[in-house]
């Protein structure tokens, strides 16, 4: 079977292309047809649906954090074995950074030379459903919009309506047609859905999103007008480059910490990382290793757990005072708190640094980032910019650090306090900031310079 893919896109978030994407991905998935998922822009929440819809990894392709030649790699690589690939946007098709669509998902069709079906939301509303969907045909040309999929229809009579009028006026096929559902799919929770690992319904709702799928889209339509996705010919041959020399590099991963994506697993694994998954609410102590990797998740949900486990806790300090390089980003920098403090109740952290968090209702920050490393650190080179973004309702109740032990200046974007990020100690470095392994590949080489250093001085002590 060839390889063929389709971008999926909105008019605006809340349009239900995670919906479309989701079950899309799911329906084929089940038909035995191998998909692999990407998701358009810094989202873990979305790519973890797609993931599990898919059973297999999906991919984050950004215009802001890659190099547009960086995305084409990925895209070619990540794709080659599929049957069927699907790129989800993000927002609506053309909205960007600026009025020209900048880092847009259709900037991102255009790259991929990829074509575009457009989901649209109907809720009350008929004939001008044709006039957005012609919009969008006509504010950019060169977009290969190649169909619609219908959303929030009410009854018949208002399908009916709808896919004649968008079809007459814009000579573009309705494929689909999702009825309004009584229930949501995905719970919602801050900006967004709650991730699957939190959602004890999500294999429910993976069935019941393929089977609606399957039921009010034309699968054999939507997979007639994808496009054939070439080789990558001699792309590639460096991701897939593999070191022999291998390290036990710790991954805490549970229903606390879920933010990763999925290149900077496999950028670890590419320079010499057995990655060791860790849950750290059931985990009595960290296993012996050469590294530790926290991503980001929402620890505050499972607050409650994280401080039951106190001796896993006290590793965790235990580790990070012994010298053990860590690395740590939003929730896991929230993890090496002291405390968080939740609707007056205070829960113990792992305590690596003196910082007390709170909660906040809204963002603290929340878009792209940008910082300097301007001091010493275990992982980065001073001197380089490196690009990231952040994603946080946490606030800092006291820190009783000192100030050089923030090694980043933020030159867009929050960071952890008055305008600097990344605290150090030891071989730690714990910082707000997200970074995407495929467009910084100084973290991972640093990440995984600095655990060979270390072992081998521990080496040599022995």
């Amino acid at each position: 079977m060839q390889t063929k893919g389709i971008v999926i896109a909105g008019l605006a978030g809340g349009s239900g292309k995670s919906v479309v994407s989701v079950g899309l991905t799911a329906a084929l998935a089940r038909q035995g047809k191998r998909v692999v998922p990407f998701k358009k822009g810094p989202d873990y929440i979305d790519a973890g649906w797609l993931k599990l819809a898919a059973g297999t990894s999906c991919y984050n392709l950004d215009p802001y954090l890659m190099d547009e030649e960086v995305i084409r790699r990925s895209f070619l690589v990540h794709s080659q074995g599929a049957d069927r690939v699907i790129v989800e946007g993000n927002r609506g098709l053309y909205d960007g950074v600026n009025a020209e669509g900048g880092y847009s998902t259709a900037e991102l069709a255009l790259s991929l030379n990829m074509p575009v079906l457009l989901v649209v939301n109907c809720t009350k509303t008929t004939r001008t459903v044709a006039a957005m969907v012609l919009g969008c045909q006509k504010l950019d040309e060169r977009v290969d919009i190649r169909g619609v999929v219908l959303n929030q229809i009410g009854t018949e009579r208002h399908r009916a309506i709808v896919t004649e009028a968008v079809e007459k006026y814009t000579g573009l096929p309705v494929v689909g047609a999702v009825p309004r559902m009584k229930r949501d799919i995905f719970p919602m929770r801050h900006l967004g859905v709650t991730p699957h690992q939190e959602y004890e319904g999500s294999a429910a709702a993976m069935d019941f999103l393929a089977a609606t799928m399957t039921e009010h889209l034309d699968l054999e339509r939507i997979e007639a007008i994808m496009a054939p996705i070439g080789r990558p010919l001699s792309l590639g041959q460096e991701i897939l480059r593999q070191d022999p020399s291998r390290l036990r590099i710790g991954i805490l991963m549970d229903a606390a910490f879920q933010f990763y994506y999925s290149e900077n697993l496999e950028a670890l694994e590419r320079l010499g990382a057995e990655l060791v998954m860790i849950n750290a609410l059931t985990a009595s102590v960290l296993p012996p290793l050469d590294g530790l990797y926290i991503g980001g998740g929402f620890p505050e949900t499972s607050a409650g757990e994280l401080a039951a486990n106190k001796e896993f806790r006290q590793s965790i300090k235990q580790a990070a005072e012994s010298g053990l390089p860590i690395y740590a980003e939003c929730g896991g920098l929230i993890y090496l708190g002291e405390s968080i403090v939740l609707e007056g109740q205070e829960y113990p952290l792992a305590g690596v640094f003196p910082i007390r968090f709170g909660m906040s209702k809204k963002p603290q920050a929340h878009g792209y980032s940008v910082f300097e490393v301007e001091g010493e650190n275990s992982f980065y080179a001073q001197g380089i910019e490196i690009k990231g973004h952040e994603f946080r309702y946490s606030t800092i109740l006291e820190w009783r650090g000192q100030p050089e032990q923030l090694a980043l200046k933020m030159t867009r974007g929050q960071g952890f306090m008055s305008g600097r990020d990344g605290l150090t100690m030891n071989n730690v470095l714990a910082l707000y900031t997200h970074v995407h392994a495929d467009g910084t590949p100084e973290w991972a080489e640093g990440f995984m310079a600095r655990c060979r250093r270390q072992k081998e001085a521990r080496g040599r002590v022995r």
